[in-house]
């Protein structure tokens, strides 16, 4: 399992009425190359509805698939697709995609803080943005709330590492490390420029993992179960008696709708590890205007909302919070307090040697 193989529930029956009362184009069609669980029915049916243009849809299961796939066709065949912020070099060989046109792009309709951080994180190339923030999702604490009584905005990464958390933590090595990074900056025992020096040369990565897993070390006993996929995460608190641990937010969320209530899912207050998912226009490309119709519906507060009930991930849509269902607002509401949100720790492009010699300090941190 993955995380895009948790769906969460929701539909929106009168979603089709709502959306046809707009024009956003007149007919065509737009062909786009998605994710396998982006575009649902209710989707794709409201927004036919609303403008007449008619969309195709074809799928793929991981980043590599859609740009081997894009990269044989010589950057055609398709007019939208959703690339993960961090693969966006993959594209470059050949100029796959074209770059953004933001007089078609309804920029107001995207969260700001999304929109500055994905140029950081990959989205930009030479000056120009090929890449538009289209949905998130973080790794932060899944907590029983009976057990820890937190205020909103004041769980830490600390609660992890505390006294009388023997046996009741679970955590997945290759993010605790950079989680470990965050903290440890925070408090002032292992400068790191909040993790970032990780990616600055290899002789930093090492030095900063040496302190991170020295400090594990020290506390190993908290750690109750290492997990390393979905059933794994939430097994850990089913099954293995963790109370506490560091989880993909769907863990947290999941556990709460469908377990018990006790289960809550929060960013610690130094930042939650996030990852972000864009849209891009290939460079080869024909329907540009309905390309442009499509991406400006998804990214309207309305559809935001239920391309989150539908898939349980978080959209780039500002606003789109007020449309998800209840249970789906509060959660996000409950998990990202204050400016959490602008606080988010977004995972940035792996340099050349980063994730071979984070293999090696996982199982450093395993065998201490």
């Amino acid at each position: 399992m993955t995380r895009r193989s948790l769906l969460a529930a929701g539909t929106a029956a009168l979603a089709a009425p709502l959306f046809a009362r707009r024009s956003l184009a007149s007919s065509g069609v737009v062909n786009v190359f998605a994710w396998g669980d982006y575009f649902q029915p209710n989707i794709i049916e409201a927004f036919e509805a609303a403008t007449g243009i008619k969309i195709n849809v074809s799928t793929y299961g991981s980043n590599e698939e859609a740009a081997s796939k894009l990269r044989a066709a010589g950057g055609k065949g398709f007019d939208l697709i959703f690339p993960s912020v961090d693969t966006r070099p993959n594209y470059d060989e050949g100029d796959l995609l074209a770059e953004i046109d933001e007089s078609k792009l309804n920029v107001g309709l995207i969260e700001p803080s999304l929109w500055r951080s994905s140029l950081e994180l990959g989205a930009a190339r030479r000056g120009k943005r090929y890449l538009v923030p289209f949905t998130w999702g973080t790794e932060g604490i899944t907590y029983d709330s009976s057990a820890l009584n937190v205020a909103p905005g004041e769980l830490s990464y600390a609660h992890l590492w505390a006294e009388g958390m023997e046996g009741k933590v679970a955590l997945r090595q290759k993010s605790i490390l950079v989680s470990l990074a965050i903290y440890l900056d925070a408090t002032g025992e292992l400068p790191s420029n909040r993790a970032m020096d990780l990616y600055k040369s290899e002789e930093y990565t090492r030095r900063i993992f040496d302190g991170c897993v020295a400090f594990a070390a020290k506390h190993k006993a908290n750690i109750g179960s290492y997990w390393n996929n979905a059933t794994e995460a939430t097994a850990a608190f089913t099954d293995a008696g963790c109370s506490i641990g560091q989880t993909w937010d769907t863990t947290g969320i999941k556990l709460n709708a469908d377990v018990d209530a006790k289960w809550r899912y929060a960013a610690p207050k130094e930042g939650a590890l996030a990852w972000m998912d864009t849209a891009a226009v290939p460079a080869g490309a024909e329907n540009i205007d309905q390309a442009y119709a499509l991406l400006n519906f998804l990214l309207s507060p309305e559809v935001g909302g239920l391309f989150s009930n539908n898939t349980g991930y978080n959209s780039a849509a500002l606003g789109s919070a007020a449309h998800m269902s209840d249970a789906g607002r509060a959660a996000f509401e409950f998990a990202y307090p204050g400016d959490a949100i602008a606080n988010l720790w977004w995972w940035p492009m792996f340099t050349p040697w980063f994730s071979q010699v984070r293999e090696e300090y996982v199982e450093k941190l395993t065998n201490a």
